[in-house]
């Protein structure tokens, strides 16, 4: 049970190295207690948890929107592209091609999903030709999109919603994108939909993810690589097919053991002898 950055079982050069970074809020808290983990470049790497377990503060630590909160990085490093980022702005973090899409689908209500999809390219020089390519891009990925661009965005689905906050994060043409809790509240056909379009997106436009999630299983299904945190700690890490093969994962997170599916309180009963921790 390895956690360190040099674990990764890639052969690729990662994108994102984060180095046994501590994160306290309000001077006073610890929240994050030595995290590292790596994203190879042009990989999906999963961050899995219970609510609580510190996956959303670690991607707001890579992306500096920890500041708005009254959180720092108080100990350790996070390289992206090679390069130190602890000390830039959440927006010099986007135009260098990192994006984090935030849970709860935090759209624009009263703008319409084209409107939100155009507040992506904010940080873009390239011009409007380049960016209209790019709304195009968009709406191949999300043919749904299309169909409600006109609409105000408050008045769409949550998956539409959710769509659009993955397309409008596309629009600043990033080379990863930090993706908080995807799945949360959206039907099993809709979760299918929105991992299969971040499998497309991340084989045809090269774009890197990380994804922080609750549903171990679909994020498995569709990551290279876990890490498993738990009390501001990562507990677990390794390719995702072993993970999903575990019997502790399989056990305290599947909610399936050897003999077969158990009842949600059986696997808290159990998850009081975890191996890993002992």
């Amino acid at each position: 049970m390895s956690t360190s950055v040099a674990t990764d079982a890639s052969t690729q050069p990662n994108i994102l190295a984060v180095n046994n970074i501590e994160v306290i809020y309000d001077h006073v808290i610890l929240v994050l207690k030595g995290v590292s983990l790596v994203v190879p470049e042009g990989g999906i790497v999963a961050l899995l948890g219970a609510n609580g377990a510190g996956k959303s503060t670690t991607l707001k630590a890579i992306s500096n929107l920890l500041r708005s909160e009254r959180g720092e990085v108080t100990k350790g490093s996070i390289e992206f592209e090679g390069a130190r980022i602890e000390a830039q702005t959440a927006n010099e973090l986007v135009r260098r091609g990192c994006i984090q899409v935030m849970e709860g689908r935090h759209c624009f209500g009263h703008l319409t999903v084209e409107e939100n999809l155009l507040t992506g390219a904010f940080t873009r020089r390239d011009g409007n030709a380049a960016i209209k390519r790019d709304i195009e891009m968009v709406y191949d990925y999300f043919p749904r999109l299309r169909e409600r661009r006109s609409s105000l965005a408050g008045y769409t689905s949550g998956g539409e919603q959710q769509m659009t906050a993955i397309g409008r994060a596309l629009m600043s043409r990033p080379k990863m994108i930090l993706l908080d809790e995807p799945s949360m509240g959206l039907a099993p056909q809709l979760q299918e939909e929105i991992f299969e379009i971040i499998k497309k997106l991340n084989d045809q436009e090269g774009v890197s993810f990380l994804l922080a999630e609750q549903n171990t299983n679909i994020a498995l299904r569709y990551a290279t690589y876990g890490y498993i945190m738990e009390s501001g700690r990562i507990v677990m890490d390794g390719v995702a097919k072993d993970l999903r093969e575990n019997e502790d994962v399989k056990e305290f997170y599947l909610g399936v053991g050897g003999e077969g599916r158990r009842s949600f309180k059986n696997v808290k009963h159990y998850k009081r002898r975890k191996r890993w921790l002992a």
